[in-house]
């Protein structure tokens, strides 16, 4: 059993017990328990259900393991003959999640 979600912008194919790294979430902590409606395709025993464009009452649940940083971006602007250099780095926020169940 599989479903395909989206969260952050970004659309992950889940499984469950499957530890999935997205976008962090303002409101969600680690350890706690957080649910994902935004579900665009389910696919179990039954068959394939595709939402237009999602799915009445599907979700999928899971739990926030921890909270992580990626890797570091540098971002180099500079003025060619005009002595103009700026540098700056930046480090995108991450939450890893587990998958308990896929509901729907």
């Amino acid at each position: 059993m599989y479903a395909i979600i989206e969260t952050g912008g970004k659309q992950y194919r889940v499984e469950e017990g499957e530890k999935l790294l997205i976008e962090r979430l303002p409101t969600a902590q680690p350890g706690e328990q957080v649910e994902l409606g935004r579900v665009l395709l389910v696919s179990d025993d039954d068959g394939l259900r595709v939402g237009t464009p999602y799915l009445e009452g599907a979700k999928v649940v899971g739990r926030i393991a921890e909270e992580v940083k990626g890797k570091k971006v540098v971002v180099f602007t500079y003025k060619p003959k005009k002595r103009y250099r700026r540098k700056l780095g930046h480090r995108q926020r991450y939450m890893r999640a587990l998958v308990e169940e896929i509901q729907g």
